[in-house]
């Protein structure tokens, strides 16, 4: 059997092109999920790479959904790459943990044990007086790591389960303190000041 009978048996078209077809889309999406998270960190030269293969991989799967517009079974596996390729997208972005978080943290009690706690970590906190509804309350903030929010939130809720914190995505920083020995990743990537 020649590559040309391959090619057009009804295995190939019917199976194998589909599955090519979800494998290209489940990649092409996934990079262009990290892709769109890698621009709002301010990875701009890390971005532009990743946009690129994508692209290709996309052009690639596009061009046989219009060659096999009749057949469903491409149809079905190009929607399904793209379904599951921005869950696979989004789970490798967060195994990657890339950038900074602002973790704002507000407790009724004495924060004093929980700001220790972020200071022995080597984060640079800054802790202010306010007034809640109910009363004096402390409002704690620190830049930390993405990849170190499930630690540091375990550590809220252990020393202050009912203290009330948000987190948001920090795209850059002037003078953060963070811990020397944790200094990894992608920073030569990151836009400079």
């Amino acid at each position: 059997m020649d590559l040309a009978s391959i090619y057009d048996s009804d295995i190939f078209r019917w199976v194998i092109l589909p599955i090519l077809i979800f494998i290209a889309r489940l990649i092409d999406v996934s990079l262009g999920t990290l892709r769109i998270m890698f621009i709002s960190r301010g990875l701009k030269y890390l971005a532009p790479l990743i946009g690129f293969i994508e692209i290709n991989i996309w052009l690639l799967a596009i061009g046989q959904i219009i060659l096999n517009l009749n057949n469903i079974a491409c149809t079905v596996a190009y929607a399904a790459g793209f379904a599951l390729g921005n869950l696979l997208g989004i789970s490798i972005e967060e195994r990657l943990s890339i950038g900074l978080v602002l973790i704002r943290i507000i407790t009724k009690r004495d924060a004093e044990k929980l700001v220790d706690c972020l200071k022995k970590e080597k984060y640079g906190v800054t802790v202010l007086d306010a007034e809640g509804v109910n009363g004096k309350v402390k409002i704690i903030f620190a830049v930390i790591r993405r990849k170190d929010l499930r630690e540091t939130i375990n550590q809220i809720e252990r020393i202050h389960p009912n203290a009330f914190y948000t987190v948001e995505d920090v795209r850059s920083v002037g003078e953060a303190i963070l811990p020397v020995s944790k200094v990894k990743g992608f920073g030569f990537l990151r836009k400079g000041k």
